[in-house]
């Protein structure tokens, strides 16, 4: 049989055959803008403080970057990655990282039994949490119902990243029902209301996020909770279950056991889960930028195979990871986790004896409401509250507001300070708010 001939040299050629060609029906014109971080806008408002009342303290209640407000990531195993980066060289890495880091994620860290089905190849290393999830998402629409615009189904009141993140990859982010006296925690019956109305919208729900302990909230769930949320959402005609654990190191109890979770699932359900984690949080790696996925070698493959064409993270990041895991990671992260711990009981105590409500499991975050202070100067919602605290009593925190509108009335405010600190950015809350109410009359 003749092979068929190649067009002319002078003829234009798309790359790939008519069938498999991208669908130009949809008007990108006519999507919404992403709209940058307000996170990052914060700290501008403290700046303005400190020039009014330079040599005052302020407080960054704001951040989720331990490397920031805590030592941040030991300086013996930045010195060992550096030894692993002279050794390894400068040549690339493989899109998936490294054999040798897929090994310690899977033996040093998870301790992964093999019998699971779980091991090596199921892991993939990712530039930071947001790489980690934006190629998650990539995945799940592809692989799952195999359609753009399909749904990432979040709780109530998400991070900010988990609306715009999916958005610019062609997911739609549908919040789940919830009720603040739940902080805002998804249920069996609010994931079945969820696919229905996806479905009614003429979409399918491509993944269900499960974040524990959660951002903005700090609410946290048991193995036991989560995969019974997780079989609901698969029952229901969710293709996959993403579980963002990245900040479960950072307890006063067990980090997860990933082996536990596991053997909640058959094999066949394992392929439709995917765990998400890393260094950002716990050993405070914000700026080192590592995570991993864990996932079906199908996901990975998925993942791989794209990421040989676009970003894969470098040595350095990877070896720092490695370090921390082989040290042993309950050892690298004390100077992340104790102080926080500390922090989350000074802080409870605070808010308790001063009868604020609020939302504290574990991880870096309270939320606590100030409706009253809002209503009393009559503003809506706290992204003006969040600018004058800052301008006007250098204290940085998250407005509600700026996570979700079913959010507008909280703020969030991070303990991840040593205990001291903490506690003097708390007692800066309660000063500015007092002052709010006392300018309102």
């Amino acid at each position: 049989m003749s092979k068929p001939s190649l067009p002319s040299n002078d003829a234009p050629v798309f790359t790939l055959a008519a069938d498999n060609l991208f669908p130009s029906k949809a008007r990108l014109d006519r999507l919404a803008d992403i709209p940058p971080s307000r996170m990052f806008l914060i700290k501008k408002s403290l700046a303005a403080f400190k020039e009014k009342q330079p040599g005052k303290a302020i407080f960054d209640a704001s951040q989720g970057d331990g490397g920031a407000s805590l030592p941040g990531v030991p300086r013996e195993i930045l010195a060992q990655a550096a030894e692993m980066q002279i050794e390894h060289g400068t040549a690339y890495t493989m899109p998936y990282g490294t054999a040798e880091f897929r090994r310690a994620v899977i033996e040093d860290y998870w301790k992964v039994d093999s019998g699971l089905g779980i091991g090596p190849q199921n892991v993939v290393a990712t530039v930071g949490g947001r790489d980690a999830l934006i190629k998650a998402y990539q995945a799940i629409l592809a692989l799952g119902h195999g359609c753009q615009g399909d749904v990432l189904l979040v709780s109530r009141v998400p991070w900010i990243s988990y609306n715009w993140g999916a958005y610019s990859v062609g997911a739609n982010t549908l919040l789940a029902p919830g009720h603040p006296e739940n902080a805002w925690a998804y249920t069996a019956d609010g994931i079945r209301e969820s696919v229905r109305f996806a479905a009614r919208a003429g979409r399918r729900v491509a993944a269900l996020v499960i974040t524990s302990p959660d951002n903005p909230t700090g609410r946290t769930l048991p193995i036991s909770e989560q995969a019974a949320l997780a079989r609901t959402a698969l029952q229901t005609g969710a293709a996959f279950v993403i579980f963002d654990w990245i900040y479960h190191y950072v307890t006063d109890q067990q980090p997860y056991d990933l082996n536990a979770m596991l053997e909640q699932f058959s094999p066949a359900e394992r392929q439709r889960l995917i765990f998400m984690d890393g260094i950002t949080k716990s050993l405070g790696g914000s700026n080192i930028r590592n995570a991993h996925l864990i996932a079906s070698q199908q996901v990975i493959d998925f993942i791989t195979a794209r990421a040989s064409h676009g970003v894969f993270p470098s040595f350095y990041s990877i070896a720092v990871a490695m370090a921390a895991y082989q040290q042993g990671y309950r050892q690298a992260t004390r100077g992340i986790v104790q102080p926080t711990s500390q922090s989350r009981q000074v802080l409870r105590a605070f808010l308790d004896e001063n009868g604020f409500r609020y939302i504290m499991g574990q991880g870096y975050y309270a939320f606590i409401e100030v409706r009253p202070w809002l209503e009393r100067v009559g503003w809506q919602d706290t992204a003006p509250l969040g600018e004058y605290l800052a301008k006007e009593h250098g204290l940085a925190v998250v407005p509600g507001a700026f996570v979700s509108p079913f959010g507008k009335d909280w703020i969030r405010f991070s303990y991840a300070q040593p205990p001291e600190r903490t506690l003097a950015a708390a007692q800066r809350l309660l000063e500015g708010l007092h002052a709010l109410q006392d300018a309102a009359g």
